[in-house]
């Protein structure tokens, strides 16, 4: 089962002027890499991902907590899903994938 929703992410294409614009929202982020910066908000993750329009994504990826990424993949697609990413690790041995439901909504999926 889902642990419920614990990271959002937004693909930015310019990471500076996004992270200002977060930063006055949030105050000064816990992570600030050139390929993702992210903060903690009330037991959330935030992100900004510049490579994320690259990556396919159009706006921002709500990632549910599993404890099988790849077991719940595999229920969602006989379920009627169609995967947009298979399971990669983002580090740490952090897992994520991503999904489209029936009618084109994306699911993200992150494995703890």
């Amino acid at each position: 089962m889902t642990t419920g929703l614990q990271t959002i992410v937004y693909p930015v294409k310019d990471l500076d002027a996004a992270k200002a614009t977060f930063r006055a929202l949030f105050g000064e982020p816990a992570m600030d890499a050139p390929y993702y910066v992210g903060w903690r908000v009330a037991g959330q993750d935030v992100g900004l991902d510049p490579h994320g329009h690259a990556k396919g994504m159009t706006g921002p990826v709500g990632y549910w907590q599993v404890d099988d990424v790849k077991a719940r993949l595999d229920e969602l697609v006989a379920a009627g899903a169609t995967v947009v990413a298979e399971p990669a690790d983002v580090g740490g041995g952090k897992l994520i994938a991503t999904l489209t439901d029936v009618d084109g909504n994306v699911i993200g999926l992150l494995q703890p």
